[in-house]
């Protein structure tokens, strides 16, 4: 197999195992979401890519482990040097592959690679190892990292969630191996080119393509695989879940959400529209989204005008145009997972106030931002994750109905408030069901804070410490002084 040109980037659509690409006969084609064009043939693996990427792990695992904080930093330093060269390329393929908007991938989502690689490489080097004395006995936590790690990321972000998962497992001191989302596989690939430019050792990074319920499966099965991280559905988090039980293998999942936006009547409601129409980015494809706009009732005619307003004057379009705001779905399956729960939705009773279709001037996967009211709690647009450009508003008369409103879904991913009440707000950040909480906020994120969802959002947490916990078997060594 040959690599691909994509954007002009020569792209390799073969697995990276052992510092090596290699090939398949079976194949999957990877298709770009901005108008249906055929990009790769993309090397399909199994059990036996599988096997060959995790024997190659465990190989190299004891060499990268042992050269510690710094001799890891040293190798994972150039690696972000790398991606931060390489950021327009990057932006450029994962625009064509995955439909997102190509200047938000520029100028931040891809940087964000660099940033993370190189974050957790310092923070490595800054961890203390916690020593104190209790009863004659001198105590010492230590951190000894686990193991290969299986790390599986979506389409919607793969090469910044990539990074995401790949910095804290390489530089707590693990070896990893990759399996990319296979609707938008490319920048992953490139990631292993990176890897290989950087002068990471064979074996420490492995990239193995293909099908979730092929190369997916027989991944998290794998008996040599030591932690599992996934950032998905909750039904594939199910699947995992129960292959790894068989092995004891601890995971992390980041899965979906279904996040409240609640605006209250002494928001400054400019702000908080802006911010609600912005929950149209990607395409909705983003698990973090406020899809549920939950607006005070003595504002709500007030809000709905100015949010509709600003819909309109978000441009649905080609995801390469720098005045483009919203870009295509991801595929087909998806268009049709998306529109089926708004025609259910509207059968239900459901009022469609803006969108509710596919583009009739672009058609393709371009789906119009949609609106949707007279919805009742019980609904499936409102319980359940569409993953596309669909919000659904309601009213609350108070606080108390504020609060019961947002946490009536499985999940607790996140959640958006707009109120200046200091005291409102710290209460909410204490009664709503959300792993984090923005306030007169959204999206901001700092690397050492922890991410992660509660009830069916996810298990465990990723960033700073945290991260680290995960990729490590925490040790406990007591000698008598």
């Amino acid at each position: 197999m040959t690599a691909s040109p994509v954007a002009g980037v020569e792209v390799s659509p073969e697995h990276f195992i052992d510092g090596e690409r290699v090939s398949t006969a079976a194949t999957f084609e990877d298709l770009s979401p901005i108008d249906e064009s055929h990009l790769a043939d993309v090397a399909r693996g199994g059990v036996e890519e599988v096997n060959a990427a995790v024997e190659a792990a465990t190989r190299a695992f004891p060499a990268w482990a042992a050269l510690g904080p710094a001799g890891r930093g040293e190798q994972l330093f150039r690696l972000a040097d790398v991606i931060e060269a390489r950021v327009d390329e990057l932006a450029q393929v994962e625009t064509l592959d995955n439909g997102s908007l190509l200047e938000a991938s520029r100028l931040r989502v891809m940087k964000r690679g660099a940033l993370n690689v190189r974050f957790f490489a310092e923070l490595a080097l800054e961890r203390e190892e916690r020593i104190w004395e209790s009863n004659g006995v001198l105590n010492r936590v230590r951190h000894d990292p686990s193991g290969p790690a299986a790390l599986i990321t979506p389409w919607n972000a793969p090469f910044m969630l990539s990074t995401w998962k790949v910095g804290p497992a390489l530089a707590a001191g693990c070896t990893a191996v990759l399996k990319p989302p296979e609707w938008a596989p490319l920048t992953c690939s490139l990631l292993a080119d990176f890897a290989s430019e950087a002068g990471l050792p064979p074996g420490v990074f492995n990239v193995v393509q293909g099908m979730g319920e092929e190369a997916g499966a027989a991944l998290v099965a794998h008996p040599g695989i030591a932690r599992i991280s996934f950032t998905g559905s909750v039904d594939t988090a199910r699947l995992i879940g129960t292959a790894a039980a068989k092995n004891i293998t601890p995971v992390s999942f980041e899965l979906g959400g279904k996040s409240p936006f609640l605006v209250f009547a002494d928001a400054d409601v400019e702000v908080a529209v802006e911010t609600a129409t912005y929950q149209y980015d990607h395409a909705g494809q983003i698990c973090l989204a406020g899809t549920r706009l939950l607006v005070e009732e003595r504002i709500a005619e007030g809000f709905l005008e100015r949010f509709l307003g600003g819909v309109e004057r978000r441009k649905l379009g080609d995801p390469r145009e720098p005045d483009t705001d919203i870009g295509p779905l991801i595929t087909r399956e998806h268009l049709a997972r998306v529109d089926g729960f708004v025609q259910r939705a509207r059968a239900e009773g459901a009022r469609v106030l803006a969108g509710g279709r596919v583009s009739p001037e672009l058609g393709g996967l371009y789906y119009e931002p949609t609106l949707l009211t007279d919805v009742r709690q019980e609904m499936e647009v409102v319980q359940k994750e569409v993953f596309g450009p669909v919000l659904t508003l309601q009213t609350f008369r108070d606080e108390d109905e504020a609060v019961r409103l947002a946490n009536d879904t499985e999940y607790g991913l996140a959640a958006t408030v707009f109120t200046q009440d200091e005291g409102r707000a710290e209460r909410l950040g204490e009664h709503l069901v959300a792993g984090t909480t923005w306030v007169n906020c959204f999206y901001a994120r700092d690397l050492s804070a922890p991410f992660g969802g509660a009830r069916h959002s996810g298990i465990g947490r990723e960033g700073g410490e945290h991260s680290f916990d995960f990729y490590a078997d925490v040790k406990t060594v007591a000698r008598r002084i």
